[in-house]
């Protein structure tokens, strides 16, 4: 059985990238570039690969589905250049490197989010009618519609900065909601579209989106955990330690894991997505 190859699909979904930006010497260059230097400067590419596994474990070909693995990491990096500025959460680095508006300014990296935002629809729209009908396209892009939004992580990630330095008589619920949507929207987007492209059926697509849900869930809690004492503490973020503590927040880790495999009972024993949930939802010792 297939194993969940995360560098491998990371080498197809770059190479897919360059295919599809814009090239920097192409007018106007210096929007392009930002484009360039935000989406390549590296990252794990976890979104998009866990839409080609979701795809290939259901007979889909991930060549074909390359476009809108590459629509997904658009779409990631845009919140990511967004979420840099100044006015929402101010980060000079991204990814070991200076942030994007920190090279190219406050401006410029506005546009370049919102080029990398609309290169997304143009991909889904554009490339994937070649290989796919219509109203499966037209499905998948409304996925991905809906987990950009205020709906998805626009909504999530607003009420993350109207939460911060704030005493919440209520914080659990409110942190539940940041996380959902502001990270596991587009997790479960993205493994909703692998599928949905791949002729999934809905009993199927309603198990793999509780997997997927679990799954963006736990990463983001893995990931306070690691922070614990970082750069979202120094802030006064809301986090699942801020607010459980390190056990607390290390259980609810192992509850998301153990979801996760439940959800994919149905689908057999070990296979990609389980891989996955081991790889995104395990504590490095």
């Amino acid at each position: 059985m297939k194993t969940f190859d995360q560098g491998y699909y990371s080498l197809m979904v770059n190479e897919a990238l360059l295919t599809y930006l814009p090239s920097e010497k192409e007018f106007p260059p210096t929007i392009h570039a930002a484009m360039h230097y935000s989406v390549m400067g590296g990252g794990k590419r976890l979104r998009p690969a866990l839409a080609i596994a979701t795809h290939e474990m259901f007979g889909g070909s991930a060549r074909t589905f390359l476009p809108a693995a590459a629509a997904i990491e658009c779409i990631h990096t845009y919140s990511l250049v967004h979420d840099d500025l100044p006015a929402m959460d101010n980060d000079d680095y991204r990814r070991g490197r200076l942030s994007c508006h920190k090279v190219y300014g406050e401006a410029i990296a506005i546009l370049a989010g919102d080029a990398l935002l609309t290169l997304a629809f143009e991909l889904m729209v554009n490339r994937l009618p070649e290989f796919y009908s219509s109203s499966k396209v037209l499905q998948a892009t409304a996925e991905m519609a809906l987990a950009a939004g205020t709906y998805g992580l626009v909504g999530g990630q607003s009420v993350d900065i109207l939460s911060e330095n704030q005493e919440l008589a209520t914080p659990l619920p409110t942190l539940e909601y940041i996380h959902t949507h502001k990270t596991g929207a587009l997790f479960a987007a993205a493994v909703r579209m692998g599928a949905i492209l791949a002729g999934t059926v809905k009993d199927e697509l309603e198990l793999l989106t509780r997997y997927a849900t679990h799954l963006g869930l736990g990463f983001q809690i893995r990931d306070d955990i690691l922070d614990a004492s970082g750069v979202d503490s120094a802030k006064g973020k809301l986090t699942y330690v801020s607010v459980l503590g390190v056990r607390g927040a290390e259980e609810k880790l192992r509850k998301c894991h153990e979801a996760c495999y439940d959800a994919l009972k149905t689908f057999g024993g070990s296979h990609m997505l389980r891989q996955a949930a081991d790889i995104c939802l395990t504590i490095p010792k």
